[in-house]
């Protein structure tokens, strides 16, 4: 999601005829395969010796890498051509995690992603992130009617425990709050769903591990606000250009991956964190478990606070 303006800007800014290629991993070609700047997309299993004799068949002119681990660089190694990545700022992340030192630029990583093509005259066009959602979706879909129009979608997943919004917390947002929820996840989140439409029946419509990538972008697109932790819903949302209550756990916005809108819409983003703790952040990523097992950065967050901000 967070790389797609460098897509469109490539594709729309070069001069002539450009073609766009794309490699990721197999579980996230759904949010690439209706983007109409790429012309091809590339999905690995594990590792890109999968795909890299087809690659090399390509004779592309450019690889650009935004992803810069151990596979990307395989990949430049093995097509050798002429290539560009981005500061990935890992020192600066490592010390912010490790000693509480804030030297991160204030910087998107959007931002950062963009000045990897740079030096191609690539600009930033400020029309944010794409998220194109195929239209026969809507006719997936059926919201009922009470909700159409009417609702506040709220993700409860992540990938990482310590990003999730802990249940207390979804009962503190959703009991103060007179709004009807629409309420979207993954499968291992199905129980939590039930739980809380089951609390709140004539509130909450629970589509936890009931929708695709796509059907759950629809029901953002569909709703009047969006709240998420940190993870790929919030950025889906942001595409949509929703207003989001973005709520923060172990990670922080200062690592650059707060919600990304176009440009004039960043009033629509409002952020809940817990400042001032002393563990916070413990990670750039996520954990299984709170490593100091008391769940601060989400316990204190005050779900009344988000409630009244709803209204």
């Amino acid at each position: 999601m967070l790389t797609t303006p460098v897509i469109r800007c490539l594709k729309k800014q070069l001069e002539g005829e450009v073609s766009i290629h794309y490699l990721t991993k197999k579980n996230y070609l759904p949010l690439l395969e209706n983007n109409p700047y790429l012309d091809k997309v590339y999905g690995i299993e594990k590792s890109t010796n999968e795909v890299i004799e087809v690659l090399k068949q390509e004779h592309y002119d450019y690889v650009i890498d935004l992803h810069k681990n151990m596979r990307s660089r395989r990949v430049k190694k093995k097509l050798k051509v002429m290539n560009f990545s981005f500061d990935k700022l890992n020192i600066q992340k490592w010390l912010l995690v490790n000693f509480k030192w804030d030297i991160m630029p204030d910087i998107h990583i959007v931002d950062r992603y963009l000045m990897a093509v740079k030096a191609l005259g690539i600009e930033n066009d400020g029309e944010g992130l794409d998220y194109f959602i195929p239209t026969e979706i809507a006719k997936q879909i059926v919201i009922p009617d009470k909700f159409k129009g009417n609702y506040t979608a709220l993700a409860i997943s992540a990938a990482h425990f310590t990003k999730r919004i802990p249940k207390v917390k979804l009962e503190e947002i959703i009991g103060n709050t007179e709004g009807l929820f629409i309420l979207v996840g993954g499968m291992e989140d199905q129980t939590l769903g039930e739980a809380l439409e089951n609390k709140y029946p004539e509130k909450v419509w629970n589509m936890v591990g009931k929708t695709s990538f796509h059907e759950s972008a629809y029901l953002l697109e569909q709703a009047k606000n969006v709240i998420s932790p940190d993870t790929g819903m919030m950025h889906i949302a942001a595409a949509l250009q929703k207003p989001i209550l973005s709520i923060w756990g172990n990670t922080v916005p200062e690592f650059g991956m707060y919600p990304y809108y176009k440009k004039g819409n960043e009033h629509l983003s409002s952020i809940f964190e817990i400042k001032g703790l002393s563990c916070r952040p413990c990670s750039k990523i996520g954990f299984d478990k709170c490593p100091k097992g008391h769940f601060k950065c989400m316990i204190k967050i005050d779900g009344k606070a988000v409630a009244k901000k709803l209204k």
